[in-house]
């Protein structure tokens, strides 16, 4: 992994450079931000930076045999801790105990969402942790000298995962550190990270990607239009994790508009029977995707408004949504639209609640008729 191989983040790049070029390296360095905006990415890149034996332009090489390892997860003097599972098979695990399924993930996951890596286990309702066995078995390695290199680098995914045990027995390390190692650790949620390992760190804020950033991977990479990738930027919220679930429930998003058009034509002409026919068709999808439809359908309420200012640079929909906005947003305006999404609110709750959906659905479908009239 190089730096140039990851979208945005360039100050944070520059800063690490500039850490190697003054010979400044932390020996515990934490990338803390959101999931998603590739923390993991760049503490590969910087990695493989320090590693690398003719590093050129500010970026490895990419070709030397150090470069070579990394990029295929076989560098000697580099170690990945992550948070794993027990089974039977695994009683006291280790992250080398599920290399198989880690470099599969990483492979096909780079940007790293915890929730994917969960579906790697075969255990149901497995919760992934860093355990003490972990922390003993990195204690062993360090012990060791490098195999050629000047450090030995362990980069840690998601250290807020270690249990109380196993933060116990890093901070020793962190407090008497080994000359030779430098720890890369990544964190979503620094807050959990056990505030005595937390204040032995070194810290760097990584930033959400622009929207910008965003709509250009999923044009480059996922091959989607630019109208589309910059719909799906906008909702993403700076997440390259989020934008290509996104992607995944393309399906699912073209029958919440079909069913967002028909609840709102059907309420404008006023076709109650209609109306209750919408409502059972709703609940018979399940909780979660009547949940997902409301919000679904705030964010279209949304969009409308803002479509009435007449800026297409700061409307965010894909093209079929914009299709049915050009005929139905001068039906959202601002003594509307807080309502309507308020109302939406009121149903997420009430189903998130176990409340009878359809009557919830139907209610909602009564009073947008209302809502639209004013």
């Amino acid at each position: 992994m190089k730096f140039s191989d990851i979208p945005g983040h360039d100050n944070i790049k520059k800063h690490l450079r500039n850490l190697v070029a003054d010979n400044n390296i932390p020996h515990a360095l934490l990338l803390e931000g959101p999931s998603g905006i590739g923390k993991f990415m760049i503490a590969r890149a910087f990695a493989q930076y320090i590693h690398c034996e003719n590093r050129t332009d500010g970026d490895s090489c990419g070709v030397c045999p150090s470069c070579v390892q990394h990029q295929s997860f076989n560098h000697i003097d580099t170690h990945y801790v992550y948070p794993v599972v027990k089974n039977d098979t695994h009683k006291s695990p280790v992250s080398s105990d599920y290399a198989s399924e880690w470099l599969e993930f990483i492979t096909v996951n780079p940007y790293m969402s915890f929730p994917q890596w969960v579906t790697f286990f075969d255990k149901k309702n497995a919760n992934p942790t860093i355990y003490v066995s972990e922390s003993n078995e990195l204690i062993r390695m360090l012990s060791y000298t490098t195999h050629g290199a000047q450090y030995k680098i362990v980069i840690v995914w998601l250290p807020e995962k270690m249990n109380e045990e196993a933060a116990n027995k890093i901070l020793k390390i962190l407090e008497e550190p080994f000359p030779d190692t430098i720890f890369l650790l990544t964190s979503n949620e620094p807050a959990k990270i056990l505030p005595t390992v937390y204040s032995r760190m070194r810290r760097i804020e990584v930033k959400r990607l622009s929207d910008d950033d965003v709509a250009t991977y999923l044009t480059t990479n996922e091959g989607v239009n630019q109208v589309d990738a910059h719909s799906i930027a906008h909702v993403a919220e700076g997440s390259i994790t989020n934008a290509i679930e996104q992607l995944n429930v393309d399906s699912d998003m073209s029958e919440y508009l079909e069913l967002f058009t028909q609840l709102m034509r059907n309420a404008y002409q006023r076709k109650v029977k209609e109306l209750r026919e919408w409502a059972n068709k709703l609940d018979s999808m399940g909780r979660d995707k009547q949940v997902r439809f409301y919000e679904y359908s705030q964010r279209l309420i949304r969009e409308n408004f803002i479509y009435n200012f007449g800026n297409a640079e700061i409307v965010y929909m894909n093209r079929a949504e914009s299709e049915f906005s050009s005929r139905f947003a001068r039906f959202i305006h601002e003594r509307n639209a807080q309502d309507i999404c308020l109302a939406m609110d009121s149903a997420i709750t009430d189903i998130m609640g176990n409340a009878n959906g359809k009557i919830v659905n139907f209610d909602i479908a009564i009073r947008i008729i209302f809502l639209l009239k004013r």
